[in-house]
C-alpha cells in the first residue's frame, strides 16, 4: 500500500497547478470550440471544414511541442532552469487565452489558440518532471492522481463562473462573444493565480550539472539518449504505446464539443455534459489513485485503454444529446486514470535527474496535443464525407495502444524476474 500521510506543502503547491491549467483545457474543450463555430460560420465555413481546421490547428501545436519540448526539457534538467522556463511557459498560455476572446477572425483566432496551447503544453513538460522533486516514488501514483482529480473538479469554478455570462448574456445587456471573451480572461486569471503557490515554493532537487553552453549541450544529451532507448526497453515500448492510447484520449477531450456541434447538438447541453465530465472525473481519478495501492498499474492501465475503446464505438452512434451525456460520463470515469497513472507511471522508471528531457519525449506523446488522432479524425472527415467514420479510426490507436503496453510491462516483469 502507498505511504499514508497529509499532503505536504509542496505536493499541494504542485497539485494546485493543475486546479489552474485545467481550466484553460475545459475552455479547450468546450467554449473555445463554440466560439470558433460563431466565426467561422460569419466566414461562411462549412461544419466539415470548420471540424478539420480545428483539427489542423490542434495538430499543428503538437509539431510545435515536439520540435521544441524535448530540448527545453532537457535544459530544465540544469541547476536553476526549470523554474524559469516552467513560468515563461506558463505566462506565454495565460496571456494567449486572455487574448483568444477579442479574436474576430477565424484565422488569427486559431493562430493565438496554437500559441497559446503551445505556452499551456510546454508548461505541462516541466510540471510533470516537477514530479520528482515535489514526492516519493511511493507516493507519486496517488499524488498524480489527486492533481488531476483536483484539477477537473478545480476547472469547475471559473467554468461556472464563465458559462454563467454566457447563458446570461441577455439579462446582462451583453453579447454571446461578449460574455465569451469575460468567460476567457476568468479562466486565464484562475490559471494565474494557481501557479503562485508553486512558483514561490518550488526547489528542483535533481539535476544535472550546470554547464556553459546548456543549448547545444540540450541537443546533444537529447541525441544521446534518443540513440540509447532501447537499451531501456520497458520506457521504449511504453512511450510508444503512450502515443498511441493517449492521443486517442486527448483527441476525444480536444474534437468531442467540436464533433456534437457539427452534428447540430445543442451547445448549452454539450457545455452541461462536459461539466459532468469534471464532476463524475472527481471521485472516479481518485479512486484509481487509491486502487494504485491495490492493483498493478498494468491491470489499472489496461482496464482504461479497453474503455476507451468501447467509449470511441459508442460515440459513432450519436444522435441525440443523452447520448452525448452517456458518453461524457463515460470519459469521466476513466479519463483521470489513465492520465495520472500514465504520469506516475512514467515518473518512476525514468531517471530522476533527467526527469526534464524525459518528460520532453513524453509530452511528444502526450499532452502537447493529439496529433496522430486530430489528423485521423480530419482527414477521414474529408475524404469520407462522414463524421462518424472520421471518430471510429481512433479505435486503431487504442487497438494499437494495448497491445504495445502489454509488451512493455512484459519487459518490466523479465528485469524483476530472479536470476
Amino acid at each position: 500500500m502507498p505511504e499514508k500521510m497529509k499532503l505536504t506543502k509542496m505536493e499541494r503547491a504542485w497539485i494546485l497547478y493543475d486546479v489552474g491549467n485545467s481550466a484553460f483545457i475545459l475552455l479547450v474543450s468546450t467554449l473555445f470550440p463554440i466560439y470558433f463555430d460563431a466565426i467561422a460560420q460569419q466566414a461562411g465555413i462549412s461544419s466539415v471544414d470548420y471540424l478539420a481546421y480545428w483539427g489542423y490547428a490542434a495538430s499543428a501545436v503538437t509539431i510545435i511541442v515536439a520540435v521544441t519540448g524535448p530540448v527545453l526539457g532537457t535544459m530544465t534538467d540544469f541547476k536553476g532552469w526549470k523554474k524559469p522556463i516552467f513560468l515563461g511557459s506558463m505566462l506565454l498560455g495565460t496571456t494567449g487565452c486572455m487574448l483568444l476572446g477579442f479574436m474576430r477572425s477565424w484565422l488569427v483566432f486559431l493562430i493565438v489558440f496554437v500559441i497559446a496551447k503551445c505556452g499551456f503544453s510546454a508548461s505541462l513538460i516541466f510540471y510533470d518532471a516537477m514530479l520528482g522533486d515535489v514526492t516519493t516514488p511511493q507516493r507519486m501514483d496517488e499524488v498524480s492522481a489527486k492533481g488531476f482529480a483536483w484539477g477537473y473538479i478545480g476547472s469547475c469554478i471559473p467554468f461556472v463562473l464563465g458559462l454563467a455570462l454566457v447563458l446570461g448574456a441577455p439579462k446582462l445587456g451583453l453579447s454571446q462573444l461578449t460574455a465569451m471573451t469575460a468567460a476567457f480572461v476568468i479562466a486565464a486569471v484562475w490559471w494565474f493565480l494557481a501557479t503562485v503557490p508553486l512558483w514561490r515554493s518550488y526547489q528542483q532537487l535533481h539535476y544535472v550539472p550546470a554547464q556553459r553552453d546548456a543549448f547545444r549541450s540540450s541537443f546533444a544529451r537529447l541525441s544521446h539518449t534518443m540513440k540509447n532507448m532501447r537499451r531501456h526497453p520497458q520506457v521504449f515500448w511504453f512511450l510508444l504505446a503512450f502515443f498511441c492510447y493517449i492521443d486517442g484520449v486527448y483527441t476525444i477531450i480536444d474534437m468531442a464539443t467540436a464533433y456534437g456541434t457539427a452534428l447540430g447538438l445543442d451547445s448549452t447541453g454539450l457545455l452541461l455534459a462536459f461539466l459532468m465530465t469534471q464532476i463524475v472525473a472527481f471521485p472516479a481519478t481518485l479512486v484509481f489513485g487509491r486502487l494504485s495501492g491495490r492493483y498493478s498499474v498494468k491491470r489499472l492501465i489496461s482496464i482504461c485503454i479497453i474503455a476507451y475503446m468501447f467509449i470511441t464505438i459508442f460515440g459513432m452512434t450519436l444522435d441525440s444529446q443523452l447520448k452525448f451525456w452517456i458518453l461524457a460520463v463515460c470519459v469521466g470515469l476513466f479519463q483521470g486514470g489513465v492520465q495520472a497513472l500514465s504520469r506516475s507511471h512514467f515518473a518512476k522508471i525514468i531517471p530522476k535527474e533527467q526527469a526534464g528531457e524525459y518528460f520532453g519525449i513524453f509530452d511528444i506523446c502526450g499532452k502537447g496535443a493529439s496529433f496522430l488522432g486530430t489528423m485521423l479524425v480530419s482527414i477521414t472527415s474529408q475524404l469520407t464525407h462522414s463524421l462518424r467514420y472520421g471518430i471510429s479510426s481512433l479505435v486503431i490507436l487504442f487497438l494499437l495502444g494495448f497491445v504495445l503496453f502489454q509488451k512493455s510491462c512484459s519487459f518490466a516483469e523479465e528485469e524483476q524476474r530472479p536470476l
